[in-house]
């Protein structure tokens, strides 16, 4: 009885200080001269990593200028890939593939057959493909990603999860053919800064604006989410009294397209797909380095 009244008093306690809280907050309004109190999340409490990269660092903007997505950065190369899935597919997994296609411009798919991983390797080479999608599946639903750079790698597998198809995510819009405009964000990590690279790899670098799509690929506690928007400029046309110019502001609108789905790096390999000779640049080793939820490393 008495840690029932202690729990219900402190409720009441947590309660009072929260509106508390809100008023002194709305009293404050937009003063920019009072301090606000922030929420204290992993993200903003995250341990400081040894590796993380500044927008200015001359030495890692030069390896990047000559590293091997420089040309596909600068537009010099356009990616070409080839997709494929494990041996026997279920009929699950071709939607997402015919996701992936409306997602990335210049995507290729090859039925998978018996061949191996080098041999299709060498065959996307000698066909003057870029970039190796292979995709794996468990229960009918896609659970893996290798992506290989070809001819000379790197090579990344990634877990991926919460697979929405385009036609599952609520008033979805339909995709053109136009190439979409490519955001990268939350990569601020040595290793962040590569994986992020290689993903912006494999989307064209010249957007057709007219289209007014997006991809966005968020890192967020290094799990990427992965998001196709059309967007739109709309201002404000409710019927008001507006004695300001300023008042009337441009919102931008969004409609998802689709699909949806989250990436998690596992490793990044050296060369193409060779998992028996191959140098691995990472791995991620779970008991060794996710010793605190506060550690990232993306």
């Amino acid at each position: 009885e008495m840690y029932r009244k202690y729990l219900t008093e402190k409720k009441k306690t947590k309660r009072s200080d929260r509106l508390k809280r809100a008023k002194e907050a709305a009293a404050l309004g937009d003063d920019d001269t009072c301090v606000k109190q922030t929420p204290r999340t992993l993200d903003n409490t995250r341990e400081v990593e040894d590796t993380m990269v500044d927008a200015t660092d001359v030495e890692v903007n030069g390896d990047e200028c000559e590293d091997e997505f420089a040309e596909y950065f600068a537009d010099t190369t356009r990616p070409k890939l080839l997709l494929t899935t494990r041996p026997k597919p279920s009929g699950e997994l071709f939607k997402f593939v015919g996701d992936l296609m409306q997602l990335i411009p210049n995507m290729f798919y090859y039925p998978r057959r018996a061949y191996g991983m080098k041999d299709i390797c060498k065959f996307a080479a000698n066909k003057k493909f870029t970039h190796l999608v292979v995709l794996s599946e468990k229960s009918k639903v896609c659970n893996g990603m290798i992506i290989s750079h070809l001819p000379h790698g790197p090579t990344a597998f990634f877990k991926v999860s919460n697979v929405l198809s385009s036609k599952h995510v609520p008033n979805h819009g339909a995709a053109t053919k136009h190439v979409p405009e490519l955001n990268l964000h939350g990569f601020g990590t040595r290793l962040g800064h590569r994986v992020g690279r290689f993903l912006g790899s494999i989307f064209p670098h010249n957007a057709q604006f007219q289209g007014r799509q997006v991809v966005t690929i968020h890192n967020q506690r290094d799990y990427l989410f992965v998001r196709h928007h059309r967007y739109i400029f709309q201002e404000n046309t409710k019927k008001q009294k507006i004695e300001n110019t300023k008042d009337l502001k441009t919102q931008a609108r969004l409609q998802e397209l689709g699909p949806r789905f989250t990436l998690k790096l596992r490793w990044l390999q050296e060369g193409t797909f060779d998992t028996q000779f191959g140098e691995y640049e990472w791995i991620h080793k779970r008991k060794e380095m996710d010793t605190t939820r506060r550690r990232f490393h993306l």
